[in-house]
C-alpha cells in the first residue's frame, strides 16, 4: 500500500480494515498497535470491523433489488448528512464496538424501527460504517491532516459512490491501486527492504511502482457535516453499550 505518514489504508471486504500510520499512539483497549514495518520510529494501528461487505449486500438486497447500480443511485440521491438520520448495522457480533443488531435514529436522535425510504436506509448504512471508522481512528491518536490520503482496496473499492462517502467522512482524497495481488507484491518489496534497508528506504525501493489513482475528493462542506456526526456516533455507542450492560444485570 506504500503508506506514508498521515495516510490511511482502508480495505473494504467481508471485513473492513483500517491501517493507520501513527507516531505516538494512544493506549486503548480496542484494536491493535503494531510496529511500523517501514519506519523504526513509527507505529501502525490495525482496526478490524467484521460487518463489512456482507452487511452492505444485505441492505442492497433489501433496498435495491440486489442491484449495485440501484444501490448507488439511491446513495447518490440523498444529501450528505442524510437529513439527520443515522444508523448502525451489525449482522454479527462486531469487534469495534462489541455490539450486534440494527440501530436506527432520526434527526431528533430517537431510536426507530425502520426508515420510510430506501434512499435514507442506504445512506444511513454507508455513512454509519465510515463515521465509525473515523471515530476509532481518531481515538487511536490519528490526526486527519491536509496531506492525509486514503488508499482503498478490497472488493468494494471498485464502487466509486461508496468511496465518495469515505472521502467525505474523512475529509480526505481517496486513491486506489492499479496493481492486482497487492498483498503478494507488498510482501516481496518488504523482503527486498529487509535485505537492503541499510542502503535505501522503503520509499526508494517502491518508487518504481505505478502512481496511485485518485478517484474521489471530499466536497467543501464535508468536514462541517461529518465532524459533528463523529461526535454524535460516540454518544450513540455509549448509550447502546450502557443499555446492553443494564439489560445483562436485569
Amino acid at each position: 500500500m506504500r503508506l506514508k505518514e498521515g495516510d490511511i489504508a482502508c480495505s473494504l471486504g467481508t471485513s473492513d480494515t483500517l491501517l493507520l500510520w501513527l507516531n505516538k499512539p494512544k493506549t486503548i483497549t480496542d484494536g491493535h498497535v503494531l510496529c511500523n514495518p517501514v519506519d523504526d520510529e513509527a507505529y501502525m494501528a490495525l482496526l478490524c470491523f467484521k460487518n463489512g461487505s456482507l452487511t452492505r449486500e444485505r441492505i442492497r438486497d433489501d433496498a435495491a433489488q440486489g442491484s449495485w447500480q440501484i444501490f448507488n443511485e439511491l446513495l447518490e440521491s440523498t444529501p450528505r448528512g442524510n437529513f439527520g438520520n443515522f444508523a448502525l448495522y451489525y449482522d454479527i457480533q462486531e469487534i469495534l464496538p462489541f455490539v450486534i443488531g440494527d440501530y436506527r435514529y432520526n434527526k431528533a436522535n430517537d431510536e426507530i424501527s425502520r426508515y420510510s425510504s430506501k434512499e435514507v436506509e442506504v445512506r444511513a448504512l454507508i455513512e454509519g460504517q465510515f463515521v465509525a471508522k473515523r471515530a476509532y481512528a481518531e481515538d487511536f491518536g490519528f490526526v486527519i491532516g491536509r496531506n492525509t490520503r486514503i488508499i482503498a482496496t478490497g472488493g468494494a473499492s471498485i464502487n466509486k459512490a461508496i468511496l465518495q462517502v469515505l472521502s467525505d467522512v474523512f475529509n480526505s482524497p481517496v486513491y486506489i491501486l492499479e496493481a492486482t495481488n497487492s498483498a503478494m507484491m507488498g510482501a516481496a518489496y518488504q523482503a527486498k527492504h529487509g535485505l537492503l534497508q541499510n542502503n535505501c528506504s522503503f520509499d526508494e525501493i517502491t518508487r518504481c511502482l505505478p502512481e496511485l489513482t485518485l478517484v474521489c475528493q471530499p466536497y467543501d462542506d464535508a468536514e462541517s457535516i461529518y465532524k459533528p456526526m463523529t461526535i454524535r456516533y460516540r454518544k450513540i455507542i455509549d448509550q447502546i453499550l450502557k443499555k446492553r450492560s443494564e439489560q445483562k444485570h436485569i
